[in-house]
């Protein structure tokens, strides 16, 4: 009876399990994964709902205020004209945009741009670093150097000077802003691949498997990379809000999306135009914008204490 209890009382937990409690112990990580959750599935969702579609102008509202119940009136100040008037009752719920279009569902169409760049960017420099960093860490020597160099060149360029030099010579197209920014931000995930991956190729694990004659490639996939997951992970998160300024701020030189699609980059641009006359333009997508970053960062620091293993 009393080995079957302590049998039962002998039961620990692995670093993810451990990972995952302390994640969720986080109280700002945790809503922030909330908050970030709700404005994808309103960007990705809304738009599909919503009656203006978000390319239709309406010439009789253009630049018409968000309605009173928002209670922002002390802060647009009193442009309800009587153009506006008839505006207010069409569900125009942050008003319209300078070519009478409605901003909520303009902002939620960027949220949805800005959002899939962000991912599919990081995800292209995701899969780039590491396997670039794996390889150079592992095989060490002289590759290890040439690549290395090759890391030190490309960090040598201005960062967005290379984007923009991309963007000129294969003109504006909306998927290869995909492939612009991930391309070009590889470059530190290399790195920090390839640290952990010095650190660990030295283990007893990795001699026993060279010794049992397992390939390179297999000791990279299967042992290198799983172990390198967590600070990868750490970084993903703080890549994704620096993907997403990139593209808002090429966008605010005209070099990203393009019309009739927007991002929060353009919703930015053209509202700063229009900023002392019409706040209410700049305002929505640069508070959405700055809700996103600060989600991206309050978890990428949650999911950084929840990984250390010295915190345990």
């Amino acid at each position: 009876m009393v080995a079957a209890s302590a049998h039962t009382e002998i039961q620990g937990r692995s670093l993810w399990q451990d990972a995952r409690r302390r994640l969720f112990a986080n109280k700002a990580a945790v809503a922030s994964m909330i908050v970030l959750a709700g404005v994808a599935f309103v960007s990705i969702v809304m738009p599909n709902f919503w009656p203006h579609p978000f390319d239709e102008a309406y010439f009789d509202r253009i630049s018409c205020p968000p309605p009173d119940y928002l209670g922002l009136v002390w802060l647009f100040g009193s442009q309800n004209t009587e153009v506006c008037q008839a505006a207010l009752g069409q569900g125009h719920l942050f008003g319209t945009d300078a070519n009478g279009r409605d901003l909520f569902i303009r902002v939620m169409m960027g949220g949805r741009v800005s959002l899939a760049i962000g991912f599919v960017a990081t995800f292209v420099a995701l899969v780039i670093g590491v396997l670039y960093g794996a390889t150079a860490g592992f095989i060490g020597g002289r590759v290890d150097n040439l690549m290395m160099r090759f890391v030190d060149i490309l960090y040598a360029l201005p960062f967005i000077f290379f984007v923009i030099i991309l963007v000129v010579v294969f003109g504006n197209n909306f998927l290869l802003m995909f492939v612009a920014i991930g391309a070009v931000e590889w470059l530190t995930m290399a790195r920090i691949v390839r640290g952990q991956t010095l650190s660990l190729k030295g283990k007893e694990f990795i001699e026993a498997a060279e010794a049992a004659g397992v390939s390179t490639r297999d000791i990279i996939r299967r042992h290198i990379l799983p172990n390198v997951i967590g600070p990868v992970i750490v970084y993903v998160t703080l890549t994704v809000p620096a993907v997403i300024l990139v593209e808002s701020f090429l966008s605010f030189l005209g070099l990203g999306v393009q019309e009739p699609f927007t991002s929060w980059g353009v919703l930015i641009a053209d509202g700063k135009d229009q900023m002392e006359s019409y706040p209410w333009m700049l305002i929505f997508p640069a508070v959405f914008m700055a809700i996103t970053l600060f989600c991206f960062n309050f978890i990428g620091d949650g999911l950084r204490d929840a990984l250390d293993p010295k915190d345990r």
